[in-house]
């Protein structure tokens, strides 16, 4: 079975390993960075121009891979909700001893409250663990575009990217799941 993001829409742990815009291991145990997960030479780059950092380049060519400096990101999260992809997080290893963060953009209703235990999920879509709302942030600059701050257990911070879709009202009268 092929994998990669042409054949599922998910990006294969070999296309994540020779991404440049996904951070090392040493800067991820720093603290919040953001990381770019977008593998496919598409004519795109809103992400360049949201950093007020200067930390993510394209290049003259639009349809270079986003680069990320390290060194420069300060994991604020303001690329998150430019990537009309979806493609960026924002990871934080550290957050306590236990567990690590996920800042992820999220576009359904309705949304989360802080507090709340959700089903955090990977790439794919599928549950991996629970995960604790930290934030919830719907600013005016983010365009529509709600990104939510979700702690994890540290073990699965290069897994989780999202958290699965709360049930409506209308599902939850159906009895639908």
């Amino acid at each position: 079975m092929n994998t990669g993001i042409v054949y599922t829409g998910i990006p294969s742990a070999e296309e994540l390993a020779g991404c440049p815009g996904v951070p090392t291991e040493v800067r991820m145990k720093k603290g919040r960075v953001a990381v770019i997960e977008c593998v496919q030479q598409i004519p795109c780059n809103p992400c360049e121009g949201a950093c007020p950092f200067g930390a993510i380049t394209i290049g003259e060519q639009i349809t270079n891979l986003p680069c990320i400096d390290v060194d420069k990101c300060t994991g604020c999260g303001l690329c998150i909700v430019r990537c009309p992809g979806l493609a960026i997080t924002v990871v934080d290893k550290v957050l306590n001893e236990l567990e690590a963060s996920v800042d992820f953009p999220f576009e359904y209703i309705p949304l989360p409250a802080e507090g709340d235990i959700v089903e955090a999920v990977g790439r794919d879509g599928q549950p991996v663990c629970k995960g604790r709302i930290l934030k919830v942030k719907k600013l005016p600059s983010y365009g529509g575009t709600t990104v939510i701050s979700m702690a994890i257990p540290a073990e699965y911070a290069d897994t989780v990217r999202s958290m699965k879709r709360l049930p409506t009202e209308r599902t939850d009268k159906r009895g639908d799941k």
